[in-house]
């Protein structure tokens, strides 16, 4: 999949499978959301409402209300490259918000995840 095809996906999309990974670990949804919103600055309702308008994921960053500064300090492997390396700014976006939905999946504490 080219960088286009990948940033042009909607988040909605990518949810389900976010949730799943969450919750066949005994996570929960509201987890997963705070997880998001944190990053994002999106409120709970905000956050619903890009989900239904399916907006991609290089909107859907480009267009968060404040993303955490303390995002930074996400570092670790995804897809066998460190996010902390990954130098294209969409990508280092999805792949700190795959990092922190697999802290979770791991059962890190909520203040570890959001680097409390």
């Amino acid at each position: 999949m080219t960088k286009h095809r990948i940033y042009s996906v909607s988040v909605a999309s990518v949810y389900p499978h976010y949730l799943a990974k969450a919750e066949k670990k005994g996570r929960t949804k509201a987890e997963v959301d705070e997880i998001i919103c944190w990053l994002t600055g999106h409120s709970p309702e905000s956050l619903r409402d890009e989900l239904a308008q399916k907006t991609s994921f290089e909107d859907f960053f480009a267009q968060a209300p404040a993303m955490n500064p303390s995002r930074s300090l996400i570092t670790g492997v995804v897809c066998g490259v460190r996010v902390e390396e990954i130098e294209e700014p969409t990508m280092r976006e999805i792949r700190y918000l795959d990092k922190l939905v697999d802290e979770l999946a791991k059962g890190k504490t909520m203040e570890k995840i959001l680097r409390a």
